[in-house]
């Protein structure tokens, strides 16, 4: 059975006393049952946000961390680091890395590998723009997105692989990819995992939905045959936002 998972990413967001005081509410709330959860924090709260989740099933992640294992990048973040911290996951190709940075897919292999030699657990972050959408081009998209950088791992190597699918038109928009056109998203990921690898492999890679999700479309979405979760938000920054997703599996 696939591992459900809801994961938020913060972005650049919270000072420490917010971080503190987001952390303790998630912590107050009832147990998560069998849900991962993961926040990712910026980079200066990480040390702070593991200490503070010792004690309970929330797990910390980072948002991102350079390709090489160390040398003169200055203000860049190596994935020793993070394990020395107690980071054990990282969000990896998210569309405003992309976007912003210029993040494509040579330098989102060499990420992908660093962590993984690093015994480093990836959330792999992919989707559309809105005119790949309308021109129709989005499977192709996407599949490009996964091929390219995710198809030269070991089978092995994919039992530290998330999937993260994030329409980018719905990404802070107010845009919601439908129920239905999540599923069918995530239904030709599973396939194409099906047919590089095979069916075994296809059948437990947890694959999240990101894109505007509220605790009001939540349920919905997460009910799809192969949405295991979800990567938030706007929504992780409330507790009660959060929390009422994280349950809505």
């Amino acid at each position: 059975m696939r591992t459900k998972i809801v994961a938020g990413n913060w972005k650049m967001n919270n000072d420490q006393n917010e971080t503190n005081a987001l952390i303790k509410a998630l912590k107050s709330q009832d147990s998560f049952g069998n849900t991962r959860v993961i926040i990712a924090p910026s980079y200066v709260h990480l040390a702070q946000a593991v200490a503070l989740t010792n004690d309970c099933e929330i797990e910390v992640s980072a948002q991102n961390m350079h390709e090489a294992k160390s040398g003169a990048f200055t203000g860049e973040i190596s994935p020793s680091m993070l394990s020395s911290i107690g980071i054990r996951t990282v969000i990896l190709g998210h569309s405003e890395r992309r976007a912003y940075f210029g993040e494509n897919d040579d330098t989102l292999s060499k990420k992908v590998a660093n962590a993984l030699d690093h015994d480093m657990e990836v959330i792999f972050c992919f989707g559309e723009e809105l005119e790949d959408r309308k021109s129709a081009n989005h499977f192709e998209v996407v599949k490009a997105q996964i091929s390219n950088v995710l198809f030269q791992l070991n089978a092995a190597d994919w039992s530290r692989i998330i999937l993260a699918y994030e329409p980018v038109w719905a990404i802070g928009t107010g845009e919601t990819a439908s129920p239905e056109q999540a599923q069918e998203m995530h239904a030709f990921i599973r396939n194409l995992i099906q047919d590089q690898y095979d069916t075994a492999l296809a059948d437990e890679v947890s694959i999240l939905y990101g894109g505007s999700v509220k605790p009001g479309n939540a349920q919905e979405i997460f009910s799809k045959q192969d949405v295991d979760g979800g990567l938030i938000g706007g929504a992780a920054l409330n507790a009660a936002d959060f929390t009422t997703i994280i349950k809505s599996i």
